[in-house]
C-alpha cells in the first residue's frame, strides 16, 4: 500500500493537526509552493523545510535520478504487472531453513514465479528448493542475478538485511511462451 507521497519519500507537516499532517501539497518541483500552485499561498502549507522539504524532496529531481525512490516505485510496479502470478496464480509457502525469510511460490497458466523476501534486518543465505519437476534457473525479475541450482534442486541464495528477489521459474521470458489468450 502506497500512501500519498511515499513514491517520493515524502514528508509530513507535523504541525498540522490530526489526518492533515499527511495531507500537504504534492511537491512537484524546488519552485516556490513546490510547483504546486502559481496562487500567493497554498491552501495548506507544504513540508518547506529539513531533508524533506520540498526543495530536497520533489518529482522533477526524482524523475532524473536513475536512483530516486520514485523511479524505484515506477520500476517495482511495472514489474509487479508483469507477474499476473500473484494475482491469478495458485501459490505455495515454500521452506527456506531460516524463520525470517519468507518464500512463495505462484503458478499461473503454465508459469512459475518465486519470491523470497528477508523480514528480518540481518543479512541472511538460504537454501531454496523452488518445487517443480526437474532443477531448473531462477531468472531474477528485478536483475541480472540469476540463480542456478548448486544442489540438486536447491539454490543458494542470499539475502541483504530487508531484502527480496522475484524470480520466474526455469523461463526467462514467459512471453516466448505459446498462449491461446491474453494476459488480464
Amino acid at each position: 500500500m502506497l500512501w500519498y507521497g511515499d513514491e517520493l519519500g515524502m514528508g509530513e507537516n507535523l504541525a498540522l493537526t490530526e489526518r492533515q499532517a499527511v495531507r500537504t501539497p504534492m511537491q512537484w518541483s524546488p519552485e516556490p509552493h513546490g510547483g504546486f500552485t502559481l496562487a500567493d499561498a497554498p491552501v495548506k502549507p507544504l513540508v518547506a523545510e529539513g531533508p524533506f522539504g520540498f526543495r530536497q524532496v520533489n518529482v522533477a529531481q526524482q524523475r532524473r535520478d536513475p536512483g530516486s525512490q520514485l523511479n524505484w516505485t515506477e520500476r517495482i510496479i511495472r514489474a509487479r504487472k508483469e507477474c499476473p502470478e500473484l494475482g491469478w496464480g495458485a501459490w505455495k509457502v515454500l521452506r527456506t531453513g531460516n524463520k525470517g525469510v519468507l518464500a512463495i511460490r505462484y503458478e499461473w497458466k503454465g508459469n512459475a514465479l518465486v519470491v523470497l523476501h528477508n523480514l528480518s534486518a540481518r543479512p541472511c543465505t538460504v537454501k531454496l528448493d523452488p518445487g517443480g519437476e526437474e532443477a531448473c534457473t531462477l531468472f531474477n525479475v528485478l536483475s541480472e542475478d540469476h540463480s542456478r541450482p548448486v544442489d540438486g534442486q536447491r539454490h543458494v541464495l542470499t539475502l541483504e538485511g530487508y531484502g527480496y528477489r522475484w524470480f520466474r521459474v526455469g523461463l526467462e521470458n514467459p512471453a516466448r511462451k505459446h498462449r491461446t489468450e491474453p494476459l488480464p
